[in-house]
């Protein structure tokens, strides 16, 4: 009995298909019946490695790896966000003879200490990362803007959590506000925009909102966690 050669060859083509022993009689001409699908292991393997389809909201398929991405690593990225977090990598790698950094120091709004920022930050840790967060780093009696800016000097890069709680203090010109421009003067800082978007930030602060960061609505915050992680590791 003739068997298809789609699982070895595909059929790519009306000729492959016409020459297929158990398909030419069957259908005819390739495409002719009405919903047959070839199927080619190349095509199948390409659509593994990019990650399944997984897209993030400017619709780049998250399939790609950066340079440091670690040995093994299974953490996937979209160009976007590689184009956007080669800067701040480069700065990491150019800090990496000052040993005594923090890999990173966490700007937040106030409102956030005890739940989303409290959350990143365990994440962090929880990957080797140290984190420069003033609920354990402000000690009682210290002044919070000489700590802030201490942290802010000890830190290889800066990451700001974007979230309601932050939109509505950065109008005020506040501490966070503060930190975030000493942090936007370099190529240091990564936005985690979280229960809010791009869009709402840019109204607030169009500087901040033209920086491209990672986001929450595309992907846990356990994943953004594991990226900042990768990000800094030397």
């Amino acid at each position: 009995m003739a068997r298809c050669t789609a699982p070895v060859n595909g059929h790519r083509s009306a000729s492959a298909a016409a020459n297929c022993p158990a398909c030419r009689g069957r259908y005819g001409r390739y495409g002719s019946g009405g919903g047959y699908n070839s199927y080619s292991p190349s095509s199948y393997s390409s659509s593994l490695t990019s990650g399944g389809g997984r897209s993030s909201g400017g619709g780049s398929v998250r399939g790609s790896k950066p340079r440091w991405s670690g040995v093994g690593s299974s953490i996937l990225y979209t160009s976007e966000e590689i184009r956007s977090l080669t800067p701040i990598r480069n700065s990491v790698e150019t800090l990496a003879k000052q040993p005594d950094l923090r890999d990173v120091f966490l700007c937040h709004a106030w409102d956030d200490r005890k739940g989303a920022a409290k959350e990143l930050h365990d994440l962090l840790e929880s990957h080797g990362v140290s984190v420069w967060f003033s609920e354990k780093d402000v000690g009682l009696g210290v002044p919070l803007l000489r700590a802030i800016d201490k942290g802010l000097a000890n830190s290889r890069v800066g990451i700001v959590l974007v979230t309601p709680a932050l939109l509505r203090r950065l109008p005020t010109e506040g501490i966070a506000d503060k930190e975030l421009s000493a942090l936007l003067a370099g190529d240091r800082l990564v936005p985690i925009v979280h229960d809010t978007t791009y869009e709402a930030l840019r109204e607030v602060s169009p500087l901040l909102g033209s920086r491209s960061g990672l986001n929450t609505a595309e992907e846990p915050m356990a994943d953004v966690a594991a990226k900042l992680a990768e990000l800094v590791a030397l």
